[in-house]
């Protein structure tokens, strides 16, 4: 897909590869460098060049000149490091858009493929030169190579893990060629401060090839070049992880590595770098090193712990929301229950209070009409019966609560008796003589109830025989006349207790014959309890004949 409003002079370059002969596109293709000289860098229109060079597939030619035989290419090594060139700057910035997968995946690793196979190709070409000229051409050749590789791998740092799994790249480090070699382990080292974090990623043993090949050349390259390149790219490792410190100071394959690098003659140049690496591989800097690592490795630790135990907290906060709300609600249903609750009972206690002020106020009336309607001298009589009815009740209720109180104390040791019982009832039988006793001792505990129950309903009859002749006795005293108006042997009757209860005996009873004698017509409209006037001759008979106790023969 070709969007509208291309670069002309990508188009017309565009036309002419697609027209050129094979042999002729590579020096075509070299146009492209002068296009992107001639842009401002880091411009919107330098960005607009490269995406028209993407999308006319200038780069994927490109790349295909750089996959073939150097011999076959017009202009050589030199065409081919322009190239490189060309390849880094276009895919440094560009925005591939719909073609992102594809750029990503296929075309930028085949780039840093080709780089490195190009690189290999120089060194050997290097190596088998014989001219001091051709060497020195070749070698610059080289360095365009790496440095463009470098650029490449800047502009897309996850190329690095390519990079470094890359035989072609081990192969490199690997050479004898002071140049060559200084030039690579440079490069390493530029990587590495661009993401040093992808040297653990890759492959173990691809790690410990690298770390052999740099130890390697530290111990036995006499040239202080590669020496001083080796003993920073070794320091800047082991300081960026502290992994492959360990490696270096406990792994087998570098045991006396310590030992090695004391004797070795530093020069003037990596004096420092060299001191600092013997440092860190001390025991004491690999004690504080390891326990740097214990302490983050804890700190990780915790870090993981307390976000499971933030993220298992944010998942139970609906349940612990919804959780409070319920108690929430029910604390409040509960207060709301209470209040209420409170406020009938205090509805109750003032109805009450009212009941008892009303009930007061017309048993005070009732009071008050009753004596209204009592004779002057029976008032006393009424409030003593008053009295009387009060005490009784107030002992009742007394005597109610005192025996509640004392049931209540003495349940825990019926309580305890009952339990006697049934634990005796479940043990060995009772024997006979032990039946008799309980026997003998129930039957007088039942004598001596029924005996106070007696006693008590003696002393009960006395007091309402006691209680029935006051009121007889008063009765006649309040009927009685006064003694200026008493005449004949009135006052007589009154000298002993039993006269006024025999004179109201013989009343009544002249009374009741009176009534039944009587005519039925007399009988109309009266009361069968209406007094009758009985004479005083009548009460009279036959009442010296009477037995009167408490008093002396005249």
């Amino acid at each position: 897909m070709k969007p509208m409003g291309r670069d002309p002079r990508i188009l017309s370059l565009a036309a002419e590869v697609a027209i050129s002969p094979e042999q002729n596109v590579p020096v075509i293709l070299l146009k492209l460098k002068e296009i992107i000289n001639n842009t401002p860098f880091g411009s919107s229109e330098l960005k607009k060049v490269k995406q028209d060079i993407y999308c006319y597939d200038l780069i994927q030619y490109c790349l295909l000149v750089l996959s073939q035989d150097c011999s076959r290419i017009q202009g050589g090594w030199t065409t081919i490091s322009q190239l490189t060139q060309i390849l880094s700057h276009c895919c440094v910035g560009l925005e591939p858009g719909e073609d992102a997968e594809e750029f990503y995946n296929e075309l930028l690793p085949s780039a840093v493929e080709n780089f490195l196979v190009l690189g290999r190709q120089l060194q050997t070409c290097f190596i088998n030169a014989a001219k001091g000229e051709e060497k020195d051409a070749l070698l610059h050749f080289f360095e365009i190579v790496t440095d463009s590789l470098f650029w490449l791998l800047g502009g897309h740092v996850q190329l690095i893990q390519n990079v470094l799994r890359s035989d072609h790249f081990l192969h490199l480090l690997q050479t004898d060629n002071v140049q060559v070699g200084s030039t690579v382990m440079t490069m390493l080292q530029n990587i590495l401060q661009i993401n040093s974090g992808d040297l653990l990623r890759i492959e173990v043993k691809t790690l410990h090839s690298i770390l052999d090949e740099v130890v390697f050349k530290l111990l036995s390259t006499p040239s202080p070049v590669i020496r001083s390149t080796a003993t920073r790219l070794l320091l800047l490792m082991a300081k960026s992880h502290q992994e492959i410190l360990i490696l270096l100071r406990l792994s087998a394959c570098y045991k006396g590595l310590r030992s090695l690098l004391n004797k070795q003659e530093p020069g003037t140049e990596f004096s420092q770098e060299l001191r600092q690496l013997i440092g860190l591989l001390s025991p004491k800097v690999y004690q504080e090193v390891e326990e740097q690592k214990l302490h983050q490795a804890a700190c990780l630790i915790q870090a993981y712990w307390k976000g499971f135990q933030t993220r298992k907290r944010l998942k139970k906060l609906p349940s612990a929301v919804i959780t409070l709300q319920r108690s929430f609600r029910s604390k409040r249903t509960k207060m709301l229950l209470k209040l209420s609750r409170q406020k009938e009972e205090e509805d109750c206690r003032l109805q009450l209070q009212l009941q008892r002020q009303r009930a007061m106020r017309l048993s005070r009336e009732l009071r008050l009409s009753m004596l209204e309607i009592v004779h002057p001298g029976q008032v006393e009589k009424h409030n003593r019966e008053i009295e009387e009815k009060s005490a009784l009740i107030i002992q009742k209720h007394w005597r109610g609560y005192r025996e509640r109180k004392n049931f209540r104390q003495q349940r825990p040791s019926l309580v305890e008796y009952k339990a006697a019982v049934t634990l005796q009832r479940a043990g060995s039988e009772v024997s006979d003589v032990i039946s008799r006793e309980l026997h003998s001792q129930a039957q007088e505990r039942l004598q001596h109830y029924f005996m106070g129950r007696a006693l008590e309903e003696r002393a009960q009859q006395h007091r309402e025989a006691l209680m029935a002749r006051i009121n007889t006795n008063i009765e006649q005293l309040m009927k009685a006349p006064s003694l200026k108006e008493a005449e004949g042997k009135e006052p007589e009757l009154f000298l002993s207790r039993s006269r006024p209860v025999a004179a109201k005996a013989k009343q009544a009873h002249l009374t009741t014959l009176k009534h039944i004698q009587a005519p039925w017509w007399k009988k109309l409209g009266e009361e069968a309890r209406d007094e009758i006037d009985v004479p005083k001759d009548e009460l009279s008979i036959e009442l010296g004949t009477l037995f009167v106790g408490g008093t002396k023969p005249p």
